[in-house]
């Protein structure tokens, strides 16, 4: 089952580098990279789980910032 997690988190990433639009490219990231975590906590890989921690946290930050961006204009 474990396995899935990682291959759905790794489509929708790739998926979400070939997008135009950043905040589709956001909102994908920050769900491909949960998936990868849940992957990775799975296998047990601390350098692997903190990567994807780091990346969440990137992915959900820049989100914020083009909301923000988008609310003031």
């Amino acid at each position: 089952m474990a396995i899935i997690f990682g291959i759905v988190g790794l489509l929708i990433i790739s998926l979400a580098i070939w997008l135009k639009s950043e905040r589709r490219q956001d909102i994908l990231f920050v769900i491909g990279g949960a998936s990868l975590l849940v992957y990775s906590i799975s296998i047990k890989d601390v350098i692997f789980i903190i990567l994807q921690i780091v990346f969440l946290i990137s992915a959900f930050v820049e989100l914020l910032r083009l909301r923000k961006k988008v609310s003031e204009s």
